[in-house]
């Protein structure tokens, strides 16, 4: 019942913005250029579902981290353990978190051990500029794990001499503070964040120290700008129930993962030139009785260094997008063993307009030479036809695969086995989609079919068998996907109502399998919805909800709300989290926290 009085609250407000539509003054994204391709173009002319999370979106929510951002994108599915992100992965569409690709300025943060570290830098949001979500098949733009899309953190360009010092406490002990400064000289310009999280668990065996580091560069601005980009992240936390059974309740974990790019973009004529090299390290220490880390324990010690040189040339015929990585990936193991692995990726595409740039095509293929799996190769298409000024049409097709991790290969536990002989996961995925985009408005609606073959799961017989991997025959996965933003002002301040709904149909062919562990609990239903309103000066808030029903059959609904107040150079704000008490589950049986509380203060130094 209260949650139907709060969608009423909705929709009266939405009444509201139409009636003071007049008065419209918001932000547009129209000319936002996605930078996750070589072809770089403004998010209205591209011919794929992209979605969109700005700075201003990330503030104004009053979340903390980028997992609980995502939470707020339809199709989009972050099953945490725990609060603060602390051990989240990332889903899109039905997929697992291993066919998911995170980057960091186009910078692939995948890890070859597990997809579960793939979310250990997901950076801290003061230097997030906006996060870029690309749905469906992405391969032949990404390569592999971008198997149902990609996620890229953009990071900001500079700080304009400003710097900012935020404390915050709240439910469970939870404590943090960050300093974040930027400094632009005549040559240079630098980006520097420190932040320190911890708490003492919302539950026995839940507590959590947490650090980030985040260094940004930019030397040479006045000729051929070379960007660095540092970020540190460390992570120690209690795992009760994490990865294990419920009844695990000692388990404990640190990871430490890091990141060191640069890059450059050098324009000559008709092309452009994105020269790349960075390197991403993991360290992985799991203990199953925190305790008496003799009886069990694994570390694991993954290293990739990659160079990358991306580039496009513009004629007549259009623009030509071409691309070629490589990259090295070591693994260090006391489970796994000792493994390594060479990738090496050849990418072309070539988009083309015709009929007054009515009508787009963009075909491309992505060709892969992986050294313990030989050649794969990733063809597909893009369509894009502009009906109206601001309303297109679109459709694309991909081939797609995925390599196995090393874990999925070799891992071995009392509860949980590898399987050396698993096959590549394939798919071939379809999509037609409409979006509509103004100044007040963004809609999108979409369709989207994906055909897997050799689908990697965990999966056993009986309560009391160990998971272990196995490609689960073929798996076809239909849905539908919309997403509606609409801003307008009301006595001259500006409000921001979203709202998205994905659905999600999996049809297994021939499983023999009684449980899975992963793939086959997607969410079925997904709503969410969120409305950040402003009615006084230097105060704003912001009520979110979501509501999840999954394939086994479980569905919950969560109410958060947040809010801020800015006085002068100093910025106070609280969150409350799961406010109606919601008894829920994300992953692996581990209940989430009920209602927490957040409080905020933040000085900026001018």
């Amino acid at each position: 019942m209260k949650n139907r009085y709060f969608l009423a609250f909705f929709f009266f407000f939405s009444f509201i913005g139409f009636a003071q539509q007049n008065t419209q003054k918001g932000d547009s994204l129209q000319e936002v250029v996605i930078s996750s391709s070589r072809i770089d173009l403004p998010f209205k002319e591209d011919s794929r579902t992209i979605q969109l999370i700005t700075a201003d979106d990330i503030k104004k929510s009053g979340v903390s981290n980028v997992a609980d951002a995502l939470q707020q994108i339809a199709g989009i599915d972050i099953r945490r353990r725990g609060t603060s992100g602390m051990q989240a992965d990332l889903y899109i569409r039905g997929g697992s978190f291993d066919q998911t690709l995170l980057l960091i300025d186009g910078i692939k943060v995948d890890d070859a051990q597990t997809g579960h570290h793939s979310m250990n830098l997901a950076l801290p949001i003061e230097v997030i500029k906006r996060i870029e979500i690309i749905k469906g098949p992405a391969s032949r733009v990404f390569g592999q794990n971008a198997f149902t899309g990609a996620v890229n953190i953009v990071t900001k360009d500079s700080l304009d001499n400003d710097a900012s010092l935020h404390v915050q406490a709240g439910s469970y002990g939870q404590i943090s503070a960050a300093i974040t400064a930027g400094v632009s000289l005549n040559e240079s310009s630098h980006i520097l964040h420190f932040s320190k999280n911890s708490s003492n668990g919302y539950r026995y065996n839940t507590d959590f120290d947490n650090q980030n580091f985040v260094l940004k560069s930019t030397f040479n601005t006045n000729r051929l700008p070379i960007n660095m980009l540092v970020a540190l992240s460390e992570k120690n936390f209690g795992a009760n129930g994490f990865y294990s059974s419920p009844a695990a309740i000692e388990q404990y974990e640190e990871t430490k993962a890091s990141l060191v790019g640069f890059s450059t973009t050098i324009k000559k004529g008709n092309f452009t030139w994105k020269p790349r090299v960075y390197w991403r390290r993991n360290e992985d220490e799991y203990v199953f009785i925190r305790k008496n880390p003799s009886i069990y324990r694994n570390v694991h010690i993954s290293n990739k260094i990659a160079a990358e040189l991306n580039g496009s040339y513009t004629s007549n015929a259009g623009v030509t997008g071409f691309g070629l990585e490589t990259a090295k990936v070591v693994l260090s193991s006391n489970n796994l063993g000792d493994n390594n692995r060479f990738v090496s990726t050849l990418f072309l595409e070539h988009r083309v307009e015709l009929f007054n740039k009515k009508l787009d095509i963009t075909p491309g293929v992505a060709l892969t030479y992986f050294s313990d799996f030989k050649f794969f190769a990733f063809p597909g298409v893009d369509v894009g036809y502009e009906l109206l000024d601001n309303l297109k049409v679109y459709g694309n097709l991909g081939y797609t695969y995925r390599i196995p991790t090393f874990t999925d290969l070799n891992y071995k536990s009392p509860n949980t086995i590898g399987n050396p002989d698993l096959e590549p996961e394939k798919a071939f995925s379809q999509e037609i989609g409409v979006k509509w985009n103004t100044v007040r408005f963004n809609v999108s609606v979409a369709v989207f079919n994906r055909n897997s073959n050799h689908l990697i799961d965990y999966v056993k017989m009986q309560l009391t068998d160990p998971w272990q991997a196995q490609n689960i025959q073929d798996v076809t996965t239909k849905g539908f996907e919309t997403q509606l933003l609409y801003q307008f002002n009301i006595n001259s301040f500006n409000q921001k109502l979203q709202f998205g709904y994905s659905f999600i149909q999996n049809d297994i062919a021939q499983s023999t399998f009684a449980f899975s562990q992963y793939s086959l609990n997607s969410m079925k239903h997904q709503f969410v919805g969120s409305y950040a309103m402003q009615f006084l000066k230097n105060f704003t808030n912001t009520v979110s909800y979501r509501y999840a029903e999954r394939t086994a059959g479980s569905s919950y609904s969560l109410v958060d709300l947040g809010a801020a107040y800015r006085l002068r150079a100093f910025e106070l704000s609280l969150f409350a989290n799961n406010i109606f008490n919601t008894e829920y589950t994300e992953t692996n049986l581990v209940p989430m926290p009920k209602g927490n509380l957040l409080f905020g203060i933040q000085y900026n130094f001018r």
